[in-house]
């Protein structure tokens, strides 16, 4: 599976279309599934030639509703899975691709260009308690890749090979983070959810979470927007 890091939350993944590493290595059909195509991130890159998007949560960060849409209404074989709160946006702002829109519910399965998709936890973490709580789905994309949104939750009862970090957010620190990855304690994991951090401040998150991270047997890894990676 090839990963490609987008600015901020959004990720493309990619994949031979009939599971052949051949296939890849000289440029054919390849399955695509983006996630979290947010106004923060190159939207129409990431959804270039893409079958299906998942979205986390409703924040704009995660999810532009007007590029979304475009996307939907250009590609008659695009397909998207969100929480229903952003459905029913996709839905109103694309009519036409109304019944290509799914509803995204936490713990269940399903297929998506080519991936297999299994949800896990139910809302986003608190900012604060004057600011309304959403719903927030994580996605473990063909039991590899695991993007939790604006969330720390722990996918249950299996093991993560590839966790992307929300390593900067108004809503966490750097302890939780750390907590976060101790937790989960995939083999490797690359930075989501960073756009709001220089490369000071960057050098500085990033640093604790290879130190803490390699204790606990993860490699973390850093990534700049556009960086390509084979799992």
């Amino acid at each position: 599976m090839r990963l490609t890091k987008y600015t901020h939350a959004c990720v493309r993944l990619e994949k031979p279309a009939h599971g052949s590493a051949a296939a890849a290595d000289d440029g054919g059909a390849r399955r695509v599934l983006v996630i979290d195509p947010g106004n923060l991130s190159e939207v129409e890159e990431a959804l270039d030639g893409a079958e299906a998007f998942l979205v986390t949560h409703e924040h704009a960060d995660h999810v532009d509703i007007d590029r979304a849409a475009a996307a939907l209404k250009a590609n008659p074989s695009l397909e998207a899975w969100a929480p229903e709160p952003v459905a029913v946006q996709l839905r109103a702002a694309a009519p036409s691709a109304a019944q290509r829109v799914h509803r995204a519910e936490p713990n269940t399965e399903f297929d998506a260009a080519g991936f297999h998709i299994q949800t896990f936890g139910s809302q986003h973490a608190l900012i604060h308690p004057l600011v309304p709580v959403v719903a927030n789905i994580g996605y473990l994309v063909d039991g590899e890749v695991f993007h939790p949104g604006d969330s720390f939750t722990v996918p249950h009862g299996l093991e993560v090979g590839t966790l992307l970090v929300p390593i900067h957010a108004p809503w966490n620190k750097i302890g939780e983070v750390l907590d976060f990855i101790i937790a989960v304690r995939a083999r490797r994991a690359f930075p989501v959810h960073n756009a709001l951090l220089n490369s000071l401040g960057t050098g500085l998150v990033e640093g604790h979470a290879k130190r803490i991270g390699q204790i606990y047997g993860t490699e973390y890894t850093h990534l700049e927007p556009g960086d390509t990676v084979e799992l």
